[in-house]
């Protein structure tokens, strides 16, 4: 028989980790269309003056929510590098 407080614990785990998909496709959603917008307006797939301003508030947030703040850098980042890849790929007609 499974423990039901270590059952508890996942099931929450497991709404959390749904609402971070549902909160992912919608913040894509959001940069696909910003990244059709640079690619209409000539804009360049990455801005890294806007990429350090995102890190450097996201690691203040992590901060505040006692957070490693490396790991939300290299969240960001991550997210940021995937974004940038999109916008390319619209730029690029693909």
């Amino acid at each position: 028989m499974a423990d039901e407080t270590l059952n508890r614990y996942r099931q929450s785990i497991d709404n959390i980790d749904a609402a971070l998909v549902f909160l992912l496709a919608e913040r894509f959603k959001v940069t696909q269309a910003v990244g059709r917008y640079k690619a209409e307006s000539g804009l360049p797939p990455a801005d890294p003056g806007r990429e350090e301003r995102q890190i450097a508030r996201l690691r203040e947030l992590a901060r505040t929510a006692d957070l490693d703040p490396e790991f939300s850098e290299k969240f960001l980042r991550f997210i940021i590098d995937e974004v940038i890849r999109h916008h390319e790929q619209l730029r690029d007609g693909q």
